[in-house]
């Protein structure tokens, strides 16, 4: 199993190879880190010969070496550079190529510690990417392996993707699941049914969890909710080793994502990393998040 990294030498690329670490660790999954430069640079191989170097050719060395440096031993990793004139669509090349899980990008950030903007590569990502999106948030350095998967579940079209990919992520890697219903509280105070809803809605998809995971494998299911998503999303309590999957809006096309209001919502909010998983997402039996 292979995981594309997209690596700029900066802050990003870190929290993204970091990240990658994380989820690829003790799967036996392999990170290919890819540097992609534009299509008029001078640089071609990773490798030049003979003893002068360009500067460019010496940048690149440098952000090959500095990259490699941010993986653990246990973890196999290959660096990459090719041009391009989208960041992103060289990313979705090399996934397509590579017949990748995963794509992993660190996320722009707007100032709050781990909180998120989406910059123009990753929404370009959340556009077009047949295969799950990774979004590492700003300062993150954990690579210890996940603790724990959430999955955030709603009754839109998209949902059921998520959940899948999330069942076998945590049935593959023995930690908890956890499931997550969001309700926006009405204004009014009408709410009480959207609880209720959510409830029977969440309760209903931990019996066919149980249904699905090896037995006795820990799963919960939670109800949070607030005056705002984001509200909601603050109330839940966070592991440091957390993951969240979600799935893509019902706008997207089939196999492509699309990052939704909830989901856009939501990911301003998060604390800990997020998987954006395609609509339709065919290969989840195949290639799961590892």
């Amino acid at each position: 199993m292979r995981y594309v990294v997209g690596y700029q030498p900066d802050q990003r690329g870190a929290d993204a190879v970091a990240l990658a670490v994380a989820i690829a660790r003790a799967q036996g999954a392999t990170l290919d880190l890819m540097l992609v430069l534009g299509e008029d640079a001078p640089y071609i191989a990773a490798n030049p010969d003979g003893p002068r170097v360009h500067p460019e050719e010496q940048r690149t060395l440098t952000a090959q070496r500095q990259a490699l440096a941010l993986v653990p031993a246990d973890v196999e990793a290959t660096f990459h550079v090719r041009h391009g004139h989208s960041f992103a669509a060289t990313l979705i090349e090399a996934a397509v190529e590579f017949e990748a899980a995963l794509i992993v990008v660190g996320a722009a950030s707007n100032g709050l510690f781990k909180r998120y903007t989406v910059g123009s590569v990753a929404n370009a990502l959340l556009h077009a990417s047949p295969v799950p999106v990774a979004l590492a948030p700003r300062g993150y350095h954990r690579t210890d392996p996940v603790e724990r998967i959430t999955a955030f579940i709603g009754r839109r079209e998209g949902a059921d993707a998520a959940v899948d990919v999330a069942l076998i992520a945590a049935g593959r890697r023995n930690v908890p699941l956890r499931f997550v219903s969001l309700v926006e509280l009405d204004e009014r105070g009408d709410s009480g049914e959207n609880i209720n809803a959510a409830h029977r809605h969440a309760n209903t998809v931990l019996t066919e969890a149980a249904r699905r995971l090896p037995a006795g494998h820990e799963a919960s299911v939670e109800v949070a909710h607030g005056r705002t998503l984001e509200e909601a999303v603050d109330s839940l309590d966070w592991l440091e080793g957390e993951l969240v999957i979600i799935g893509s809006s019902r706008l997207a096309q089939k196999n492509q994502l699309f990052l939704g209001s909830t989901a856009n919502k939501v990911l301003r909010a998060l604390p800990v990393p997020m998987v954006v998983v395609p609509r339709d997402y065919e290969r989840a039996e195949s290639h799961p998040l590892g």
